[in-house]
């Protein structure tokens, strides 16, 4: 009874910052922020790529006063959410289409189907890797460099920017997992896996710093084995698929472990671990605790095999949007999105972040 009254009182929270967020200014908290990622956070770099992965079209963004924009869900990202609570008054714009002294405010370079490895998701077609967002990033700094007149105050402007830095999806659903398109599952072991993981994301990361980044997010992988669209093709139960979700956890927990050692190592910057696992997987087993009330199905996707993918311009989505977890069969609505954006900024619990939430991040 005492979690219950918690969570509802944190959903009167959520809808309260929901409605100050769309009627007033704030101010900024951040100078800019950048976005690194994949289809949890595109928002329509891989518009014009020759891909399987895209979301410009109905009924992606059916929620939005702008319609579809290469966002894979009904309305916002959790990097929408994210800028929102930063005091940012419109959203970070992709890599793809930002251009002038917007670039000033912060750019998005995530790529739906992209992952720390470059083959990771090379099944679907045309997508951004870690390395490639990396180095459009480096395109970003040199016409910062250009506005702001030297590398000096680029530099200064650049350190006090957040980073939001979220991979390692693509590399298990569209990578380990689909041993007949890629060999990594007979290479490496689940515990082998996610070392190899982790050592080449480490790298990134590092070569984030050198380029300026300060103040880093790192976000944990969710439970995909309990997307709708892996229980229908894998699960045998209607359960999450339990090989999937110990594979994520291998992960997760070398993931906070490179936390720690960058926190250790590189003393003039903060970065902190957003832990979407737990909380993910509280919501997807007792959704009606949060204000939903389906968390096992799509609001829209087309089946597969019987197993909800993604949305495609025919289908009539659910009407009851608010009431889901998941809106198509792997990236969950705006409702499930704003709950966990708004937790990793200000932690609703010791677990929610590590060492300490976005807020405390940004005042550092």
């Amino acid at each position: 009874m005492a979690w219950e009254l918690k969570m509802r009182f944190v959903l009167l929270i959520m809808m309260f910052v929901d409605c100050i967020l769309g009627r007033v200014v704030k101010e900024l908290q951040v100078p800019c922020f950048f976005i690194f990622g994949d289809s949890l956070v595109d928002s329509g770099n891989n518009n014009k790529l020759v891909t399987l992965a895209k979301s410009n079209f109905l009924p992606y963004g059916i929620d939005t006063h702008t319609g579809p924009t290469g966002r894979f869900t009904n309305g916002r990202t959790t990097a929408d959410v994210t800028a929102e609570l930063l005091g940012f008054n419109k959203y970070i714009p992709p890599f793809a289409t930002a251009s002038g002294e917007d670039i000033l405010l912060g750019v998005n370079y995530a790529s739906a189907g992209s992952g720390i490895r470059k083959e990771s998701g090379r099944i679907l077609g045309d997508r951004i890797s870690l390395d490639r967002q990396l180095k459009n990033h480096q395109t970003t700094i040199a016409n910062i460099v250009k506005i702001l007149g030297n590398n000096e105050t680029a530099t200064k402007h650049l350190n006090k920017c957040l980073y939001y830095v979220g991979m390692g999806s693509n590399d298990y659903i569209n990578n380990y997992f689909m041993p007949q398109f890629y060999p990594t599952s007979h290479e490496y072991t689940p515990e082998e896996y996610a070392t190899v993981l982790i050592q080449q994301y480490s790298q990134q990361i590092k070569t984030l710093y050198n380029y300026g980044a300060r103040k880093v997010a790192i976000s944990g992988l969710g439970p995909i084995g309990c997307s709708p669209y892996e229980i229908a093709l894998r699960a045998t139960n209607g359960a999450c698929v339990y090989e999937i979700n110990q594979a994520v956890e291998l992960y997760n927990k070398n993931l906070i472990s490179l936390v720690d050692e960058l926190n250790n190592n590189l003393n003039d910057a903060k970065f902190i671990y957003l832990n979407i696992y737990d909380r993910s997987k509280k919501l997807i087993e007792d959704p009606s605790s949060f204000g939903f009330k389906v968390s096992n199905q799509a609001c829209c996707g087309l089946d597969i095999k019987h197993a909800p993918v993604l949305c495609i311009p025919t289908l009539i989505p659910c009407a009851n949007r608010n009431e889901f977890v998941f809106w198509d069969g792997f990236h969950v609505t705006d409702k499930a999105n704003l709950m966990s954006a708004t937790r990793s900024y200000r932690a609703q619990t010791p677990t929610d972040t590590y060492p300490f939430d976005i807020q405390h991040l940004i005042q550092l």
